[in-house]
């Protein structure tokens, strides 16, 4: 019997790359950032009733340096902002962000000086999900609109002079 015959079904061959995407968009770590009702919305969905973990992103982190995704559910006062950024600045490459409700994307009902209006004044922001608390089936659809895109980025930085991951 040939090496073929003997390895047939046991090995699988691929790109690095594409395991490394694979990783990334199935294995999403988010940060622990509530901060009003959304706060609850997003709770729930780790919750048995929606299962966030058949999308890999069960693992909520207390810790910014495990995490690469931060979901900001609620409104964002102008004393959290700095906060929130030095956990954005804290979490490790690659990194993502969603914007829970419409207090966290435009300010929401609260148009006053205390609140950021919107926290992509803070951080870039990759996916925004709508609602007003948004339901935990809404968090569930941005963060497969978030594997997408992460599935269509490019691993290299091409915009530098160096190649790498």
């Amino acid at each position: 019997m040939g090496l073929e015959q003997q390895l047939e079904g046991q090995v699988v061959l691929g790109r690095a790359t594409d395991v490394i995407k694979w990783a990334r968009k199935n294995s999403l770590w988010p940060a622990l950032f509530g901060l009003a009702c959304c706060a609850i919305e997003m709770m729930s969905t780790s919750a048995a009733k929606y299962d966030i973990s058949r999308f890999g992103a069960e693992v909520f982190r207390a810790s910014p340096r495990q995490a690469d995704l931060m979901i900001v559910a609620g409104r964002v006062s102008r004393k959290m902002a700095p906060v929130l950024r030095q956990i954005y600045d804290q979490m490790p490459e690659p990194k993502w962000v969603i914007s829970m409700g419409a207090c966290a994307s435009t300010g929401g009902i609260f148009n006053n000086y205390a609140l950021v209006q919107g926290v992509d004044e803070v951080v870039p922001v990759d996916i925004y999900v709508p609602g007003c608390p948004p339901r935990p089936e809404t968090l569930i659809d941005g963060i497969m609109k978030l594997q997408a895109k992460i599935a269509d980025e490019t691993l290299y930085r091409e915009d530098s002079g160096v190649t790498s991951l």
